[in-house]
């Protein structure tokens, strides 16, 4: 996640309909009976999804790197340990989270070598990007993006780095037609010179918040497990051999 929207977003990061609804299709893929001692969460910002697993029992502690991080810290959620810190020598985690990272860097590729080829075999990496290159926008722009993804280019800087892709989704369908018309019209203003690019996440009353979580709910129950055809994010569990 981007240390950007959990400035804008605040405390209300935790409960937001995107967190809640993107950490549910991530347990979702990663099935309920998977369990680490500790899962390395890389570009964590706030620690949200981290926080989730061991809401969820599972995984009993966390290591969360960001270079974006004023200070290097511990802290204990649920009664298990979280550690926030600027880099990582080695990774020795079984399950890696590298939730909304890879379009942020040059190399996806190499990020992805650089946190993955010391991991232990059979270990699992965790990725969401945005997705659709047609989509982009100011929301990109601010958010300092490289790229979209499709699953197919995913899969490609996967496999390049020396992993095998497992299972893969699109997820942010019941949005994505309004969205894709909204960024358009942006995208015009934005290239007239008319607005700033800026993120879309915002503060919503209660009431909304919850509704679009409930819509997520019933898209990641209904069309999530076989949706290999759009959406906002693609999401993809690889395999280290």
């Amino acid at each position: 996640m981007d240390l950007k929207e959990e400035d804008i977003l605040g405390d209300k990061i935790n409960t937001h309909w995107y967190y809640v609804s993107k950490g549910r299709a991530m347990r979702a893929l990663l099935g309920r009976d998977i369990s680490v001692d500790e899962v390395l969460d890389v570009g964590a910002g706030s620690g949200v999804f981290s926080r989730q697993l061991i809401d969820n029992n599972m995984c009993q502690s966390s290591v969360c790197v960001d270079p974006g991080y004023a200070e290097e810290k511990e802290e204990i959620h649920n009664g298990k340990y979280i550690r926030f810190v600027k880099s990582l020598d080695k990774t020795s985690q079984d399950l890696i989270l590298m939730m909304d990272v890879l379009e942020h860097v040059p190399d996806d590729v190499e990020l992805l070598k650089q946190y993955t080829e010391s991991m232990p075999k059979g270990g699992k990496v965790f990725i969401t990007v945005p997705a659709f290159q047609f989509v982009w926008s100011g929301h990109d722009v601010f958010l300092e993006h490289y790229r979209r993804y499709t699953i197919k280019r995913l899969k490609k800087a996967v496999i390049e780095a020396g992993l095998t892709p497992v299972k893969s989704r699109y997820f942010f369908a019941t949005k994505f037609p309004i969205v894709v018309a909204v960024r358009w019209f942006k995208n015009y203003l934005l290239n007239h010179g008319k607005i700033e690019g800026k993120s879309e996440l915002r503060v919503y009353p209660e009431w909304f918040n919850k509704t679009l979580i409930f819509i997520h709910d019933v898209e990641r129950i209904l069309f999530y497990p076989f949706n290999s055809f759009f959406g906002l994010s693609v999401i993809m569990i690889c395999e280290k051999k």
